[in-house]
């Protein structure tokens, strides 16, 4: 019944504390006002109108919010799988130069060199010397580098075989294991900076098994504008023009392909399959006018981009050039000038907001392989509103019936569980919001889970003071021992109900890893109230009153 005074301030300044960090919840709209006003004003200065919304919250106060998932607040939701295959094929149309170059150095012995048709992620090369297989595969195999990986230490990238007088390559199974990896990294972080680029607010974006990508993002209108935002490829190349035609069905020959204009319906470019330069090699893009004051995206490439596009401009003046965006001629100027030092202007049938849009996708980097939307779904935000109110009205009647029932049984000391009930709610909540927490439906219902179980510790308590109170056990006595003896019944109870959350924290997604974060903090913050808030709360009872008898 001895509780120091340091132990004492702890407590209660821990609970001050989750009470003032959830404050701001309850003033939910002003503070959101605040806190977007703050990051506009971070991104493109103060102006009235924002220095009015940061004036709607005072600055002192703790500004940190709950985030409302998708199902609370309305937004879009997408699956899109990642297109690997396609980035073998890349691989192999890359390889190919080099490949013909380093043979046409032993053309002595190995003789002319071609590229067979094969499938897109393998490269069939025939020479027409079969005598010179051996000089022709030791040539190939001395290209092959070492696998980029902690799985494929030891191993190369490229797997060689001969047949006949076809040497065929593709890629190692290692080196295809760690190409997977990062090109699903790469996309899982050129989707988040698309859309952290658009402003919006905690996006749930994470790797759902080997291929695909789910996209949640709150607050956004459509599942139609979320893909705008993301694009599917918005691979940009840099390719010569061989020829241009009318007929879409037209055989573009060996080594080019046949691409339509994105602005002239019906006209179609022949242009090299190998581009000079692609998206990956540029550093900025930014929207601008061009000298006709149209709309136009401004763009430079890095070091190794800005020499290959100056050299090839040097060497095909007069020559048009196609700039491609997701397989459409968007322009083909005509070189008129050596293009030095890397940076040029993208021209097309633009309007302010494409060019602008263009322009965030060339920066935040191109995608490395297509993808393809399995599944869409929009939800409303009147549908969230909904939600919203229901898990309300739901964790406002679990706790009102548990506050019935507590008072009801233990008088007194069911009042003081339920103060120790509203506590624990506002250090839960003070709990999300400083960790920047996401909630969502089943959040919810970890939530108001919570407030069922939360004063099953005090019940274990309250029962073994009964009990010492019949074995003739004094009031003090009876209540030190009711919380010594309950304590093991109440932390085995709450371990594994923990074990259970993060379980569902680690090998669940989405909606499920929610409900184990309100689940695992409900835990953590039950505990802390049952074992110490009220028990401080009896003390200081205890010592006011000093009764003589007590009834629980």
């Amino acid at each position: 019944m001895q509780i120091p005074f340091w132990k004492r301030a702890i407590i209660l300044g821990l609970c001050l504390l989750g009470v003032v960090l959830a404050v701001p919840n309850l003033f939910y709209s002003r503070v959101e006002l605040h806190n977007e006003a703050l990051a506009k004003i971070a991104r493109n200065g103060a102006s009235p109108q924002l220095q009015a919304e940061v004036a709607k919250w005072p600055s002192w106060l703790p500004s940190d919010l709950v985030n409302l998932g998708l199902d609370l607040r309305g937004g879009a939701h997408l699956l899109a799988e990642v297109h690997l295959s396609e980035i073998y094929a890349d691989r192999m149309n890359s390889l190919w130069p080099d490949v013909r170059d380093a043979l046409a150095k032993e053309r002595d012995v190995v003789g002319n060199v071609r590229r067979e048709p094969s499938d897109p992620s393998v490269l069939k090369v025939a020479i027409s010397n079969p005598a010179g297989m051996e000089q022709a595969l030791a040539t190939v195999r001395a290209m092959a580098r070492p696998v980029v990986s902690l799985t494929g230490v030891g191993q190369k990238d490229l797997q060689v075989a001969a047949s006949g007088n076809t040497i065929t390559i593709e890629l190692s199974p290692a080196e295809k294991a760690a190409t997977d990896a990062r090109t699903m990294q790469q996309s899982l972080e050129i989707v988040r900076r698309r859309i952290d680029a658009a402003g919006t607010r905690e996006p749930t974006i994470q790797q759902e098994g080997a291929d695909r990508i789910l996209i949640e993002v709150p607050g956004i209108g459509s599942a139609e504008d979320l893909k705008k935002l993301i694009g599917t490829t918005a691979r940009l190349t840099f390719n010569q023009v061989v020829g241009q035609t009318g007929d879409p069905h037209a055989i573009p020959g060996a080594g080019n392909q046949l691409v339509p204009s994105q602005d002239q319906p019906g006209l179609y470019f022949v242009i090299n399959e190998n581009p000079v330069v692609t998206g990956q090699d540029l550093t900025n893009a930014q929207p601008a006018f061009d000298q006709n004051g149209r709309p136009a995206v401004d763009f430079s490439f890095d070091t190794s981009g800005a020499r290959k596009f100056g050299d090839y401009t040097a060497t095909h003046i007069g020559q048009p050039f196609a700039i491609v965006l997701d397989n459409k001629v968007i322009s083909a100027p005509v070189i008129q000038a050596h293009i030095a030092g890397g940076s040029g202007i993208i021209t097309g049938n633009f309007t302010v907001q494409s060019s602008t849009q263009l322009a965030v996708l060339l920066r935040a980097g191109a995608l490395p392989a297509k993808m393809t939307f399995l599944e869409e779904r929009t939800i409303g935000p009147e549908l969230g509103s909904d939600s919203i109110r229901a898990g309300r009205i739901a964790a406002i009647a679990g706790g009102l019936a548990v506050c019935v029932f507590m008072i009801a049984v233990y008088g007194f000391f069911g009042w003081i569980s339920v103060i120790g009930l509203v506590l624990n709610m506002c250090m839960m909540f003070g709990a999300l919001s400083l960790i920047g927490a996401t909630l969502t439906l089943p959040g919810i219902a970890g939530i108001v889970l919570t407030v069922g179980t939360a004063v099953d510790g005090n019940v274990l308590v309250y029962e073994r003071i009964r009990e010492e109170l019949r074995n003739a056990k004094g009031p003090a006595r009876a209540i030190e021992l009711g919380y010594e003896r309950a304590l093991s019944a109440i932390v085995d109870a709450n371990i594994t109900t923990m074990i259970s959350a993060l379980i569902l924290y680690f090998v669940g997604s989405g909606p499920v890893r929610g409900f184990a974060v309100t689940l695992a903090l409900g835990i953590m913050t039950s505990v802390f109230t049952t074992v110490y808030l009220s028990r401080l709360m009896i003390v200081m009872w205890f010592e006011r009153r000093r009764p003589k008898h007590i009834e629980v």
